[in-house]
């Protein structure tokens, strides 16, 4: 039998990658850890003689050894996972490489319980921690000290020296109206959700600075606000084409809302996107591929927040602290609700 099949069936030891790449444990040891006084030929040897053997390194001693914890926690106030999901696949696609694990608190939109999570993810140690919230209006930070890195992401900290990643809605909104625009659409209404999100506001002004630059505005000069709801697309829909008959193109404050807009104007026997064209935001896969025909919507990158926020922990772990709130691009993806398939 050889070593290799010993070593692996009785557990594979630092000690059993060191003999079979010819080297000390302590050389092991740096080469597996990274450490840069290993000469690179001998590192490939010892990493090539780790993946043969199928060396796992000890997490829990390397971190007692490091003082890292190898976590990171997550506390979302989004109940539905809307947000939360892919930011968290995205954190965890950019931890991947450094072995991070993520603690996922599900807060519920209340401080107190957001308290509670905070003060067990610190007694766990973590090494750093990601505030989701639910909408993106700027509010107030957990707790004005704490000991390791926190990052806001889609919805900022009120807190000028803290970092926060949100996506670029006014961009969004102003994405989507170019493309309405760009297929010779003129006569655009929008049916917005909630006045009182931030979310809601910026979109507007993204979309009606963009008709301005063009000589064009609203339908009725200003937008329709509602809930997030189908219930209220569908309604808002009748509206606008019994007050504007000529609308050619709805821009729906969310995916959801769409879905009520296209129920509506199918009621009215208008085509879509032959009669009225329709994008919206969030790009929600299961709504927006789901919808007949499949919605037009930008997608606000949510992977990409979470991967930022990831680095961001990083990189203030090594030392280098960024504040202030950063945007990320949107995009905007095109499907049988603007140009027909």
């Amino acid at each position: 039998m050889s070593e290799a099949t010993r070593s692996t069936k009785r557990g594979v030891r630092l000690k059993d990658v060191a003999q079979v790449a010819g080297v000390s444990v302590a050389t092991a040891s740096k080469a597996i850890n990274g450490r840069q006084d290993v000469r690179p030929a001998t590192r490939r040897r010892v990493l090539e003689a780790a993946e043969r053997l199928d060396f796992t390194p000890n997490v829990l001693a390397q971190n007692l050894h490091s003082g890292s914890s190898g976590t990171v926690g997550l506390i979302t106030h989004d109940l539905e996972g809307r947000f939360s999901i892919p930011i968290l696949m995205g954190a965890e696609d950019a931890f991947g490489a450094g072995k991070m694990s993520i603690f996922l608190c599900d807060a519920r939109e209340d401080e107190i319980r957001q308290a509670h999570h905070l003060n067990s993810l610190l007694a766990r140690r973590v090494d750093g921690i990601i505030i989701v919230g639910s909408r993106t209006d700027p509010h107030p930070p957990v707790r004005p000290e704490v000991e390791v890195p926190v990052v806001y992401v889609y919805a900022p900290s009120d807190r000028e020296q803290d970092l926060s990643f949100v996506p670029d809605n006014v961009g969004a909104g102003r994405q989507v109206t170019e493309h309405l625009l760009s297929l010779g659409r003129r006569h655009i209404a929008h049916i917005a959700g909630d006045a009182t999100y931030t979310a809601t506001t910026d979109r507007v002004r993204g979309i009606t600075a963009t008709l301005e630059e063009t000589g064009l505005e609203l339908l009725g000069g200003k937008a329709s606000y509602g809930s997030w709801s189908e219930s209220w697309g569908r309604a808002a829909a009748r509206s606008v084409v019994e007050a504007w008959p000529q609308v050619d193109a709805i821009v729906a404050g969310s995916d959801q809302i769409a879905r009520g807009v296209l129920d509506g104007l199918r009621d009215l026997g208008r085509s879509v996107p032959q009669d009225v064209a329709v994008a919206s935001f969030d790009n929600w896969q299961i709504l927006a591929t789901g919808a007949r025909p499949q919605l037009t919507s930008v997608d606000m990158n949510f992977k990409a927040l979470g991967r930022r926020a990831a680095r961001a922990i990083f990189e203030a772990i090594d030392g280098h602290h960024a504040q202030g709130v950063h945007t990320e691009p949107c995009q905007l993806v095109v499907r049988g609700s603007t140009v027909a398939e």
